[in-house]
């Protein structure tokens, strides 16, 4: 039993002695610097710059039509031909698809026919009144002279009034036929599907194709998707806290994966006045123009907004800022190159790695790389030329 002890017991104690020791080495590397002693601590140094710079944020969201609509025919009946098909462009008004029409053609030749029974009775009713009109004239004038009755007359002037009542109504008959006749063309000319909208450009595309050949489809079944591509719309929903820094017309840029090393430029065309209560957040379209139909609804897409800009800011890189006692704050290097002092800053916008700072005696060059070593008026050795300056 005594002797593991002893070996625990030792192994203990050396592990204390290499704690002890690795201890005290990483407070004799620190303490020269630390404490302002003569050992320079090596740092890599950056220059303070003064330009413009942007605050910028990136939404994600997707593509989607400028406009879009499904075709549909008006009757049922079955799909004879179509006449475009996925991926085909198609002009305003052209005809996308053609119905069999056998039944919509007989039901014209069986209407015309009844118009032309109306109009026989039309004429008929016509001449029934002309001549019972020429017997009331008759029968007026015998009455005239005492050879006619008055009822002989009454009885006249009755079939006049009926052969009058009997065109009134032989006429509403025919245009009822009419009527009944233009109603089984227009049904007959549903049979040609076209495709036809109002507004935006004179060409769209088959974005999906519903049916095949030979269907058999009801009143409003749909053929046809088609969409308008140019322009096209990326749409992306934020939040309140970016709502109110948004407006129409900014600039945006976008990427998608589809082409990683190229940029589109939009522009935000609507902003949604309200929210949605589902996610509180607020639909934002953008307009792109896409005159070589590269971009295809349903993308995936980042864009990014530039919301502000200052012209003149103080920009040192981002990893030179430094955070000590809660403060945000770079380490300036002095103009003897041999020491660096502390300045306290405020942080303003980022944008790729840079990040604009303001306060007191920001000039020359600020550390980007060994600040932990560092406390103010430390002294260091400079690795290098200074980055950012011409070799």
């Amino acid at each position: 039993m005594t002797r593991p002890i002893l070996i625990v017991l030792a192994v203990a104690g050396l592990g204390a002695l290499v704690w002890l020791g690795y201890d005290r080495i990483q407070d004799l590397a620190e303490k020269p610097a630390r404490a302002g002693g003569a050992g320079p601590v090596p740092v890599e140094v950056a220059t303070i710059e003064r330009g413009s710079i942007e605050q910028r944020r990136t939404f994600t969201g997707t593509l989607e039509p400028k406009a879009q609509f499904v075709v549909a025919p008006k009757v049922s009946g079955r799909v004879e031909h179509l006449k475009v098909d996925l991926a085909d462009t198609v002009r305003r008004g052209q005809l996308v698809a053609k119905l069999d029409d056998d039944e919509y053609i007989q039901a014209v030749a069986q209407v015309q026919a009844e118009s032309v029974v109306a109009k026989a009775n039309l004429a008929e009713a016509e001449n029934l009144l002309s001549i019972a009109e020429r017997e009331l004239q008759r029968i007026e004038k015998l009455h005239e002279r005492g050879v006619a009755s008055e009822s002989q007359l009454d009885a006249a002037k009755a079939g006049q009034l009926i052969k009058q009542a009997r065109v009134e109504v032989t006429k509403a008959q025919l245009t009822r036929s009419n009527a009944a006749l233009e109603a089984t063309r227009i049904r007959l000319g549903y049979t040609n599907v076209t495709a036809d909208w109002h507004g935006g450009s004179d060409q769209r595309v088959v974005a999906e194709r519903h049916v095949d050949e030979g269907e058999t489809v009801a009143a409003n079944a749909p053929l046809l998707r088609i969409v308008e591509m140019n322009p096209i719309t990326a749409v992306f929903f934020v939040t309140e806290r970016d709502y109110t820094l948004l407006r129409t017309g900014q600039a945006v840029t976008l990427r998608t994966d589809a082409y990683p090393r190229e940029l589109f430029a939009g522009r935000i065309e609507r902003v949604a006045p309200v929210f949605r209560e589902s996610t509180r957040q607020a639909r934002v379209e953008v307009r792109i123009d896409n005159a070589g139909l590269r971009l295809k609804p349903g993308m995936f897409v980042r864009a990014t907004v530039v919301l502000a800009r200052v012209e003149d800011a103080t920009i040192v890189p981002e990893q030179a800022l430094v955070r000590r006692d809660g403060r945000d704050g770079v380490f300036v290097i002095s103009g003897d190159e041999q020491a660096v002092s502390w300045r306290e800053v405020e942080v303003g916008f980022r944008q790729d790695g840079r990040v604009q700072v303001s306060g007191d005696g920001l000039n020359s060059h600020v550390v980007t790389l060994g600040q932990q070593l560092l406390d103010d008026q430390s002294m260091v050795s400079i690795a290098g030329q200074m980055k950012g300056e011409k070799q």
